[in-house]
């Protein structure tokens, strides 16, 4: 009987312990979580030297090895971790997928740079080249997309083809000032999570609060990023014409934060591109609206010959 009583407080005890851990670090856990979800599925987290510095990855291929490889590149204030819904279905659906976190996110490191679009470009370049990857499909989301499209303009000979998810790189009146993304309280947090997207969950109290301390650690970061961008040196307006690979451009048709305007101008510019339009879906489209993403994503980079021009809409729960 003293041994069951005994058993009983010990599993109590964790499970107060547990309590106030997920209270106290909520995106900790969340993260752990994410991450032992991705390793049960084979995505290998490593690190390599890359231009002086260790880029923080994660790799993800086909089970018997192989893979047509394909880079993957995150936003503004993200890592990785965001790309958690996509990266095992692509190598289950036969590529050999790496996805860095940039200098100054995730794992990486946060050196005293300026975190300007140029320099996460040639980030990008150098990780490709620090993990063997002479050549690759490449994809970016938000501020990704931008990294990414000025990879194919500046070195197309890496970029075989070329995906844009909710892209930032042109002109666009924005809804919203720069510090939406370093919020500095909970109504902060919330106004972020709308912009982001059109069905927000309800985020308690102290998970928004674990939110606004995890972005001001790194509002530096975000910061000069978002103050290089403004200066409008890399926006791609008058060059995406000579943007020569098969491109694919993805975007929720509500996204608030830079607006499905954006995409149909890219989509313009590029006369070979191919718009798939996401409906319902906000700027989270690979996170959110990862079923029908995928599926558009690998017919495209399955096509051969390369799909040309054209529109596509999916309802979000295709």
């Amino acid at each position: 009987m003293k041994l069951a009583l005994r058993v009983v407080a010990f599993l109590l005890l964790v499970v107060v312990a547990a309590g106030l851990i997920f209270y106290r670090y909520p995106l900790w856990v969340a993260d752990q979580h994410t991450r032992f979800h991705l390793w049960r599925r084979g995505v290998k987290s490593e690190y390599v030297e890359a231009g002086g510095y260790r880029l923080h990855y994660f790799e993800a291929g086909p089970a018997g090895g192989g893979g047509t490889p394909l880079v993957l590149v995150h936003g503004l204030g993200a890592r990785v971790e965001d790309w958690g819904a996509m990266i095992p279905a692509l190598a289950a659906q036969g590529f050999h997928v790496y996805a860095p976190d940039l200098l100054g996110y995730g794992r990486s490191p946060k050196p005293d740079v300026s975190y300007s679009i140029s320099l996460q470009e040639q980030t990008v370049a150098q990780f490709m080249q620090a993990v063997h990857v002479p050549s690759a499909d490449v994809g970016g989301w938000s501020m990704g997309g931008w990294i990414v499209m000025k990879l194919a303009l500046d070195h197309p000979e890496i970029v075989d083809r070329l995906i844009v998810y909710d892209s930032a790189g042109v002109y666009f009146p924005a809804a919203f000032e720069p510090d939406l993304f370093t919020p500095h309280d909970i109504a902060g947090v919330r106004k972020l999570i709308s912009m982001l997207t059109p069905n927000p969950r309800h985020v308690p109290d102290f998970a928004a609060e674990a939110m606004v301390r995890k972005l001001q650690r790194n509002a530096w970061v975000l910061n000069r990023s978002t103050a290089s961008m403004i200066t409008g040196k890399d926006l791609l307006d008058f060059r995406l014409h000579n943007i020569s690979q098969p491109m694919l451009i993805v975007w929720g048709s509500k996204d608030e934060l830079i607006p499905l305007a954006s995409g149909e101008t890219i989509h313009r510019s590029v006369p070979q591109s191919v718009l798939d339009i996401i409906e319902g879906c906000g700027h989270l489209a690979p996170a959110e609206c990862a079923k029908p993403v995928l599926e558009g994503t690998v017919e495209f980079l399955r096509s051969e010959p390369p799909m040309h021009g054209g529109e596509r809409t999916f309802p979000t729960g295709y």
